[in-house]
């Protein structure tokens, strides 16, 4: 047996036993990245009571004003910490903390860490817990529980780092089944490589369902490695940034914080929500016309009383998606002198990769439909995959028995 022959028989091996041990996690995270896919449609479908329209000529309210609200409507017992827009502006969600009981000496005990509110009156639409986690699963809450699934696949707190190490043995993996569809040899190369592509359907279970694991492993190809290898972004920040840092140029977000001016943790800020938010859109206003690009609109904002920085987001033309890591700039909450600027137009190669990872995985390529119907396919066809990878497994191990039962005959 030659070498090629034998190193192809141990990657079938390989291929196989890896398939069924990542099986019961890429079926998990295949189904829930469907349903993730459709997020937002799926919010308004399942709650409409937090999503609004606009009355004609209605225009929203600025953050400042909605920081207002938020204090009036806790009592001033907390504090905003960041406001967040979804891509359609027909709700906004404000995230809380406690202020400090000066009674107790204790943060109050406000029993909710968010309020979504109608962002062209400041009407409350809802108060309560907002975090991804699998304890809980209720109608307003169903996306953060799903999210954690797809994250964790119910494993918390270790699921995050499993599911990342089966992210970086899938897109190994990749590279596995790719060259596995591959033919011996180069004479007639791409004549013995193209029934790999298709399925013949007159043939036999066996044989179709071996054929819908090939051809869709290599016409979904591209897809699975970025999504494969997007998950290793998430959950194994060092491993890829190891990998990418040698293949690309790269400056990634903590490197670009690193050269802000030292951070000074404050509570309270020299420049309060009414204050800071002109002082924001200025500076964006300014950067804007000096790098040459254009703001479509504000995204959030939030300030970290850890570092003393308020965070600006704004969607620009150049921006992939709303929903993922966009542009922004960071803004002292002491003097207000801009201290990051963050945009597409400005980042190096491998950073405007992981822009792209970023925007891909989570089905925000321009808000497109088409796409968001690209992904929901491939979260489908990743439990198909592991359907059909077991079947001919099954199958296999069943005719390998009963030739063992013959020759002991």
């Amino acid at each position: 047996m030659s070498f090629a022959l034998k190193f192809r028989n141990y990657l079938v091996f390989q291929h196989r036993w890896t398939g069924l041990l990542m099986t019961a996690f890429l079926a998990v995270v295949g189904l829930t990245g469907s349903i993730l896919a459709f997020g937002p449609q799926l919010d308004r479908i399942i709650n409409p009571q937090l999503h609004v329209k606009p009355q004609p000529g209605q225009k929203p309210l600025d953050f400042a004003a909605l920081a207002d609200k938020v204090e009036a409507l806790t009592g001033k017992k907390a504090y905003v910490g960041d406001f967040t827009e979804t891509p359609n502006p027909d709700q906004v969600w404000v995230h809380c903390s406690p202020h400090m009981d000066p009674k107790t000496g204790k943060p109050y005990d406000l029993g909710f860490n968010a309020i979504c509110l109608n962002p062209y009156t400041g009407e409350e639409l809802y108060r309560g817990i907002r975090h991804h986690t699998c304890d809980q699963l209720t109608r307003v809450r169903w996306e953060g529980w799903v999210l954690a699934v797809h994250e964790t696949c119910f494993m918390i707190p270790y699921g995050g780092t499993i599911v990342g190490y089966v992210a970086l043995v899938w897109t190994l993996d990749c590279f596995v089944g790719f060259y596995l569809t591959l033919p011996l040899g180069f004479s007639g190369f791409l004549r013995r490589w193209k029934p790999a592509w298709w399925v013949k359907w007159n043939s036999s279970p066996l044989r179709v369902n071996y054929d819908l694991h090939r051809a869709g492993g290599l016409w979904l190809w591209p897809l699975l490695f970025i999504f494969a290898w997007s998950g290793v972004m998430f959950n194994m920040r060092p491993t890829y940034e190891s990998v990418m840092g040698v293949l690309f140029p790269c400056q990634t977000i903590n490197d670009q914080l690193k050269t802000l001016h030292p951070v000074h943790a404050t509570d309270h800020p020299k420049f309060n929500w009414r204050q800071i938010l002109p002082v924001c859109e200025n500076l964006t206003a300014e950067q804007a016309k000096l790098k040459g690009f254009s703001v479509v609109r504000p995204l959030g904002i939030g300030y970290s009383k850890s570092e003393g920085f308020y965070t600006y987001s704004f969607l620009t033309q150049e921006d992939l998606g709303g929903r993922t890591l966009g542009s922004f700039i960071e803004v002292d909450g002491d003097t207000g002198e801009l201290q990051l600027l963050y945009t597409p137009r400005n980042l190096l190669l491998g950073d405007r990769i992981e822009n792209w990872l970023y925007s891909l995985h989570w089905a925000d390529f321009h808000d497109q439909v088409w796409f968001r119907t690209l992904v929901f396919v491939l979260g489908i066809a990743m439990v198909g995959f592991s359907v059909t990878g077991i079947y001919v497994w099954w199958e296999k191990e069943k005719t390998k028995k009963l030739i063992r039962r013959r020759k002991a005959i």
